[in-house]
């Protein structure tokens, strides 16, 4: 297919491409700048702009969000009408401009889940109940995909995604790692992740799959519960670098994503088996060269 591609220089979005094209995709970079990969055309948009050239493509894959750096819940600054503008309105422009493509895929959020309590089980059959302003702008995007009458559309509700950093940027636990580094100690956290690789292979998936399969068209994208203790444990075996770990935190205290309709069109996430080889991989990518070993355990 050829899909066109927001957000394709950002954390995310980079992934993304890196995959499709590994999936015999031809990508167009949507955006104020190029991608970085080979092959990936680019056509100039912005959120706050008019709609892009969609002539040629087969799919749009929306995954740009404008946000203050950092932050998604909050992301919104000193600048919340703004935020609604760029990522909401703007949001609804694009999709009304991709009426007439075979597909539309939305990375929408885990933040429409917002206001259940710690524990709860999520799945896509919970309304939403978002407590913040990027859970209800993620929500009213879903709801204006899901309005329209053409393509299939597929809003896929991520967690947080890791993985390595773009060229010239910092993956997401750079600071984190370096306060351990400096000796300091980390507050305690849980939560849940999914790697970059395993996000792009959704996207894939949801671009393939026969439509009926894509019945409902939301689907939760989420792999691993991830203790901070655990990570920063990883991180010291592979690196030889000793730190304080925070303790352990209370597994109840998360609510946990059920990818099942997901893994029924074939996702196959890599887990905590796959973890310590792409954080091995991740910390040579912020030190090039480093020598770090991938067989460090995590449980």
């Amino acid at each position: 297919m050829r899909v066109a591609l927001t957000g394709a220089t950002g954390q995310i979005g980079h992934r993304i491409a890196i995959g499709l094209l590994a999936q015999g995709h031809a990508v167009v970079a949507l955006g104020r700048r190029p991608s970085t990969l080979a092959g990936v055309e680019h056509r100039p948009h912005d959120l706050d702009g008019p709609v892009p050239d969609l002539s040629g493509m087969d799919a749009l894959v929306h995954a740009a969000f404008s946000h203050v750096p950092g932050k998604y819940r909050g992301g919104e600054g000193d600048d919340p009408d703004g935020f609604v503008r760029r990522n909401l309105d703007g949001t609804r422009r694009l999709f009304a401009a991709a009426q007439a493509l075979e597909r539309v895929i939305f990375l929408s959020s885990r933040a429409v889940y917002g206001a259940y309590p710690a524990g709860t089980a999520l799945t896509e059959d919970l309304p939403p109940l978002p407590d913040t302003l990027y859970g209800m702008v993620k929500v009213e995007a879903e709801t204006a995909l899901r309005a329209l009458e053409g393509p299939v559309t597929v809003s896929l509700r991520a967690t947080g995604v890791f993985g390595p950093a773009p060229p010239g940027q910092r993956h997401k636990w750079d600071d984190l790692f370096a306060r351990f580094r400096a000796g300091q100690m980390p507050a305690p956290r849980i939560g849940t992740e999914v790697h970059g690789d395993d996000l792009a292979d959704a996207v894939h998936l949801a671009l393939t799959a026969a439509p009926e399969r894509c019945a409902g068209g939301v689907f939760n994208l989420s792999d691993v519960v991830l203790d901070r203790r655990d990570l920063l444990r990883t991180y010291a075996g592979l690196t030889g670098i000793d730190g304080p770990l925070p303790p352990a935190s209370d597994p109840a205290t998360v609510s946990a994503m059920a990818p099942d309709r997901l893994r029924a069109l074939g996702w196959r996430p890599g887990g905590l088996a796959a973890f310590p080889a792409r954080l091995s991989e991740m910390i040579r990518g912020e030190n090039p060269g480093h020598g770090v070993s991938a067989t460090t355990s995590i449980t």
